[in-house]
């Protein structure tokens, strides 16, 4: 079966990136006394449970054979002080941590989310969304332990091996050195394995991403996957995707277990050893019952923590691949941003002038080459040709939602200067501007919040007069709690008409200086369309106005309409200029015309 975007991996071969671990001490280190404190917790608890094994050895050799109860009775609460200490700090440490481990994830989500709104379009035209999705949600919840518990426990553990160590040799240093011979055999292993378990991480990581984006964009388009009858067809898809994933993971954690599997062989050899030894000095009255039973302790305390920093080591490795995913997205250079000088760019009058613009979307493509225009204050000006021409390429562009490769796009603005949309900042230049994009997006929300979205300060009032205006009032009251009405992601309860008079009103609301209608009324029906035109002349009175429409019939009235196409304008004029032309307009308008049968 051929292969689809969602097939494709991400590089598996990349060295890991030592700055990742500076990044991840930096979110570490906003919470660096909470986790001193945590660890000073822990290891007070280990130290004080490693006692434990010297009260079975002074029971055993010491209390039992002189009969001495009042010892017994001593070694007993000594336990007991232990067990509950231990526990004491053992709680208020894991609640100390959960908090940390909160606050880390908000951390990340909250400047990978601001980075991912900083981003120009071109990174989501070039990614499925659920791909984004991924990282935002499951792979920072995926690091958020490791971040946390696993730095500090990799610490303890580190101390705890060194705690045991120096019991172990005051209480018996041969046998101590049985124990502790097992550990460069673990560390030999553990580097063999190190490489390939990353790289299996790293391909799960790839699958696992492929399929949540393949789901999303699934789910999205559930309408029109039932409309084709593509249900099975999908099923395949999701299905190989959903295999792909599972043996990815079934691979990695085949790897990973080889590292558990390793230590428990190892400890089990070891405490063999142990026994034959003891047991061997304990023929010869050389070791006491009471110290083999108390080096038996020791050793199962030592391999805890090395097992517990194998684990901890596999856990690192799986999610590094996930950090590394989190900071590839943070790391996306934002292309089209404030420049160091920016300006705020002051109220603008509307006049606006392309000077020798040049623009394509990819390397070698052009789709705008050597574009001037002149547009003064107040003109409306439409933009009409074939699809692909360039048309919402223009308006994109003085949007600035892309960086120009060659050219000025100057406005002027109310104090007599000119200002490249380059030079001034992106806030102060798109907040005197009202777009209004073909695809009309409606937030989860109220009908009342939707409308102002982009002026949060404007009045109940103010949002129903801009609803009066575009004719979304009428349907808006017949809804059962009009503009208090809840709508679903997407606006799924609203027809596509009806999404659009709402994204109209939102845009009116800002009273911009320049309006752009990008195919504003292509989903409203002739009846409402008449309504709304009023309305829409009423807005543009007094604004610059670009306007996108295929229904020519739309643009008439407009003071001029330019042409686009062969990378630039090929006519302008108004309507009635260009009709007299009969150039490219006019077969356009006149093939228009005969669809729509308004002459033969």
């Amino acid at each position: 079966m051929a292969r689809n975007k969602f097939d494709v991996d991400e590089s598996l071969e990349s060295p890991f990136d030592s700055k990742h671990l500076a990044r991840v001490l930096h979110y570490i280190g906003r919470h660096k006394w909470k986790m001193l404190f945590a660890l000073l917790l822990s290891a007070c608890a280990s130290v004080a449970g490693l006692f434990s094994p010297k009260i079975t050895q002074w029971v055993l050799d010491v209390a039992v054979p002189n009969k001495d109860v009042n010892m017994l009775l001593t070694m007993a609460a000594a336990y007991i002080g232990i067990v509950v200490v231990s526990i004491i700090f053992t709680v208020i440490r894991s609640r100390t941590m959960a908090h940390v481990s909160q606050e880390i994830i908000y951390d990340i989500r909250k400047d990978l989310f601001a980075h991912l709104q900083r981003l120009p379009f071109s990174y989501y035209d070039s990614r499925p969304a659920g791909k984004i999705l991924v990282r935002v949600i499951n792979y920072v919840n995926s690091v958020s332990d490791i971040l946390s518990n696993g730095i500090i426990n990799s610490i303890l553990e580190i101390i705890n091996i060194i705690f045991i160590v120096v019991f172990m040799y005051s209480t018996e240093p041969t046998l101590a050195t049985i124990v502790v011979a097992g550990l460069p055999v673990f560390v030999t292993i553990i580097m063999i394995l190190k490489p390939r378990q990353r790289r299996a991480w790293q391909n799960q990581s790839n699958k696992n991403s492929n399929y949540n984006a393949y789901l999303a964009e699934s789910i999205d388009g559930v309408r029109v996957s039932q409309l084709f009858a593509r249900q099975e067809v999908n099923c395949s898809i999701m299905q190989r995707l959903a295999t792909a994933c599972r043996a990815a993971w079934i691979k990695a954690i085949y790897i990973s277990n080889s590292v558990w599997l390793s230590s428990e062989i190892i400890t089990q050899i070891v405490f063999t050893l142990l026994y034959l030894a003891g047991v061997y000095w304990l023929g010869g009255e050389i070791v006491s019952f009471g110290v083999i039973l108390a080096m038996g302790q020791y050793v199962s305390r030592f391999w805890q923590p090395i097992t517990a920093l194998a684990n901890i080591y596999n856990s690192f490795v799986n999610n590094m691949a996930y950090l590394e995913r989190i900071f590839e997205t943070m790391d996306e250079p934002v292309v089209v941003d404030d420049r160091a000088d920016a300006l705020t760019l002051p109220a603008i009058t509307g006049e606006v002038a392309f000077d020798h613009v040049n623009f394509g979307y990819e390397e070698g493509q052009t789709v705008l080459e050597d574009l001037n225009l002149h547009v003064r204050a107040g003109e409306s000006v439409a933009l009409v040709g074939p699809t692909g021409a360039g048309k919402s390429t223009i308006v994109n562009l003085l949007c600035r939602f892309y960086n120009l490769r060659g050219g000025r796009i100057l406005l002027s603005t109310e104090d007599g200067a000119q200002h490249d949309v380059t030079d001034v900042t992106l806030h102060s230049l798109r907040s005197q501007l009202g777009i209004m994009l073909q695809d009309s997006f409606i937030f989860t929300g109220t009908l009342m919040d939707n409308i102002r979205y982009g002026r949060l300060d404007a009045t109940d009032e103010e949002v129903r007069k801009a609803a009066q205006i575009v004719r979304a009032d009428d349907f808006i009251r017949e809804m059962p709690q009009q503009y208090a009405t809840s709508v679903n992601e997407r606006g799924s309860s609203l027809s596509q008409g009806q999404r659009q008079l709402i994204a109209f009103a939102r845009t009116l609301l800002s009273d911009p200086r320049i309006l752009i209608l990008d195919e504003a009324t292509s989903s409203i029906d002739t009846k409402t369309e008449k309504l709304l035109q009023d309305g829409i002349q009423a807005l543009l009175k007094g604004r610059t106005s670009f306007i996108i429409a295929h229904r020519l019939s739309t643009i008439k009235n407009c003071d001029r309409i330019l042409y686009i196409g062969n990378k630039g304008i090929m006519e302008a004029g108004s309507h009635d200029e260009l009709m007299a032309k009969k150039g490219a307009y006019w077969e356009l308008y006149t093939a228009q015309a005969r669809e729509q049968g308004m002459f033969s």
